[in-house]
């Protein structure tokens, strides 16, 4: 049987590797699509030291025509597409009264409107094919809401509006449409900023802990999996209690 393919937008990063290294051990072939071309060399050099086999493209998600160009090396390389998560994201933080447009945009461009450059140029091959999977990683603050993050939060929330409307046009064909949605996870950026304020963090959280990068790739390898074929349209929270709707 033939390994299905599996693209990670954002891969190189905290949570994308976490993905990247799950997908690997669940027999994929994977792609990490980045932006720095530098970074991206040294990680995947790190990743093959650690015993991961990962390829990776260069993808800015924000430009339509550059995916397309990556989803076009992805499938004359490594195969077409079977799965598809949209991890990749930016924060530009500020309270709406000093919030400039280039913010706004920055935002809504690389969280949102990235999913709409990947998922327009992949999806129909997964429902010719019968079969696909495309997982949205938007966050509890799309769901909530937070002071200095109407951006931010605008672009996740728009993500699972997505979620649900792709998922109804597709799910005839075979083609599962989800979103996961975490709190604040203990990635290296968040573990680099400052203890006091890492422990007000926590002391928000009903579990008293952040989440681990390991328990998002998890959600999502389940999302992706053969037995998560009646599952679409929905959003799995993974937020320890912060929010529940």
């Amino acid at each position: 049987m033939d390994q299905k393919v599996a693209v990670v937008t954002g891969g190189t990063g905290g949570i994308g590797e976490a993905i990247c290294q799950r997908f690997a051990q669940d027999g994929y072939k994977v792609v990490a699509a980045y932006n720095n071309e530098k970074k991206a060399k040294v990680w995947q050099q790190a990743q093959q030291a650690a015993g991961f086999n990962i390829d990776i493209v260069h993808c800015p998600v924000t430009d339509f025509e550059a995916c397309g160009t990556a989803i076009k090396w992805v499938e004359q390389n490594i195969g077409s597409i079977d799965i598809l998560v949209n991890n990749a994201g930016i924060t530009k933080d500020g309270m709406f009264k000093k919030m400039t447009a280039d913010s706004w945009d920055a935002v809504i461009d690389t969280n949102l409107n990235s999913i709409f450059n990947m998922t327009r140029q992949i999806f129909e091959g997964m429902c010719e094919r019968g079969f696909g999977r495309i997982i949205n990683v938007s966050s509890v603050n799309g769901q909530r809401g937070q002071m200095g993050q109407c951006n931010y939060s605008a672009s996740k929330a728009g993500m699972h509006g997505f979620t649900k409307s792709l998922s109804r046009e597709v799910a005839r064909k075979g083609v599962t449409v989800n979103t996961i949605s975490p709190g604040y996870v203990s990635t290296p950026m968040v573990m680099a900023i400052d203890k006091e304020v890492l422990k007000q963090i926590e002391s928000g959280v009903p579990m008293g802990r952040l989440c681990t990068p390991e328990e998002v790739a998890h959600g999502v390898s389940f999302l992706a999996s053969d037995l998560a074929g009646y599952t679409t349209g929905s959003e799995i929270s993974m937020n320890g209690g912060m929010f529940m709707h």
